[in-house]
């Protein structure tokens, strides 16, 4: 089954707590988190101390996107924070081998992100160290953005490596997520759907993901 992981980035932060719970009740499978540091890309958002803070909110695996330089100086802090699965960025980090071991030695499962213009080959050397491949249909950095089709190919690249290579690695798609793009998105070999706006900004979170896990397999 499809997955579905609300991004808190677009979420009711006066009311952090409370907005995951309401994800959790509305049926997604995880909660994205993403870290943002003003360098990596051209925003700020939240560290570890927030996610220390509402992890008892929600019993839901927590996704935390780092979109940091230097990912690899900040692990433990995340780990201990309550992150259930850390993802970095093929292009934050000279230490990519290290860094997702490191990861793993935690407890933790490991991702790499891909950013559009990114290829697929950068992080095939390191398919053997991960669980999920988060693929950026956006440029990171900034929540409501548009979907980029031209991320599709890449994306059906991937799946068809995992499935030749019969590897058990999720493929996380993030950005522009919606109605519209779910069913392109899952067609073309993503497992799990991260959004922010379409989810948060339902009117009913509920039936939001109901749809959309009804035109995911259409």
């Amino acid at each position: 089954m499809i997955k579905i992981a609300p991004s808190i980035l677009s979420a009711d932060f006066s009311r952090l707590g409370e907005e995951l719970k309401r994800a959790e009740d509305a049926g997604a499978d995880w909660i994205h988190i993403d870290v943002m540091d003003g360098h990596f890309v051209p925003n700020i958002t939240i560290g570890p101390v927030v996610i220390r803070s509402v992890r008892p909110c929600c019993s839901l695996p927590f996704d935390v996107h780092l979109m940091i330089t230097s990912p690899e100086n900040f692990i433990d802090e995340f780990a201990r924070a309550g992150a259930d699965l850390i993802t970095i960025h093929i292009e934050s980090t000279k230490s990519i081998e290290e860094t997702l071991e490191k990861i793993k030695s935690l407890g933790k499962k490991a991702g790499i992100s891909l950013n559009p213009a990114t290829p697929f080959e950068a992080i095939k050397p390191y398919t053997d160290f991960i669980d999920l491949i988060l693929v950026m249909t956006v440029q990171p950095g900034f929540a409501g953005q548009k979907f980029i089709p031209e991320v599709v190919p890449k994306l059906k690249e991937i799946r068809q490596f995992i499935n030749r290579s019969r590897l058990d690695i999720e493929v996380e798609v993030d950005g522009g997520i919606n109605r519209e793009t779910c069913n392109i998105a899952v067609r073309a070999g993503a497992t799990v759907l991260a959004a922010g706006s379409a989810l948060f900004g339902a009117a009913d979170m509920k039936e939001e993901i109901r749809i959309w896990r009804k035109l995911a397999i259409q």
